[in-house]
């Protein structure tokens, strides 16, 4: 019986590592499909080299928005074939915007993801991360643009740290539509406020564009997508899909 690490090096595997503004994480596949997704607790060098000494991932990429220690780049590139993606990257779309430097990577990767599961279609990507972005992807593969607000967590917590006594609350999906004291209050005008201007947002793109799909992802997006009444696809694994798509595109 072979151990984990040793099936690991008989088959073709990526480790796909996502640093955003709340959190670390990374998700390995093999031969094209996730085998498991993990939060990092830190991103220190010695941290990297572990996880790719326990691994040993053929190739690996890395897509993030925060200021990363640049000696982890060195890291996985010296134990594997790595890919920093950016806008230099070569993707399977066109960046029709103004200034493409600016696009922030874990977008870049989820219009990835939805190349590879909706081509040849309008595709409106909505990331619930730190931040909400709108991301649309035409039919003809161009990255139109789209638009950015404040996430859950942003939200909750600009209520306590800009009044005197709102208090800092935890989400809660149990939440009902009229709040009977102040967590309820909050969590009922913040979550459901949210799923209101997703679906705001998804009828403001439907007077433009039609025949689109709307693709949800993020760790919360299976809990939005009950209070939508727009049709989506939930895909909490969409970044890391275009984050493997754009590896191999790059290969």
């Amino acid at each position: 019986m072979l151990s984990l690490t040793s099936q690991l090096q008989c088959e073709m595997a990526t480790l796909c590592f996502d640093f955003g503004n709340t959190r670390l994480k990374y998700a390995l596949f093999e031969d094209g499909e996730i085998r498991e997704v993990k939060v990092l607790e830190d991103a220190a060098p010695d941290t990297l080299t572990g996880i790719m000494h326990k691994l040993k991932p053929q190739k690996t990429i890395l897509s993030s928005v925060i200021n990363h220690d640049k000696a982890i780049e060195q890291v996985l590139a010296a134990h594997s074939k790595f890919h920093l993606l950016s806008h230099h990257s070569r993707l399977p779309f066109r960046l029709v915007v103004s200034r493409p430097e600016t696009i922030g990577a874990d977008r870049l990767a989820l219009l990835a993801g939805a190349k590879a599961s909706f081509s040849g279609t309008h595709n409106l990507i909505v990331g619930l991360g730190t931040c909400i972005t709108y991301n649309f992807l035409d039919k003809y593969d161009q990255f139109l643009g789209g638009g950015i607000s404040p996430g859950m967590e942003m939200r909750l917590r600009s209520l306590n740290d800009h009044t005197a006594r709102l208090p800092l609350v935890a989400p809660d999906w149990n939440f009902p539509l009229v709040g009977y004291n102040t967590r309820t209050n909050i969590t009922s005008g913040v979550i459901l406020g949210m799923a209101k201007e997703i679906d705001g947002m998804v009828d403001a793109y439907s007077q433009r564009y039609s025949n689109f799909n709307v693709l949800l992802t993020g760790g919360d997006s299976s809990y939005f997508a009950q209070l939508l009444k727009n049709k989506i696809f939930a895909d909490p694994q969409l970044l890391y899909k275009g984050l493997y798509a754009i590896s191999e595109y790059n290969d």
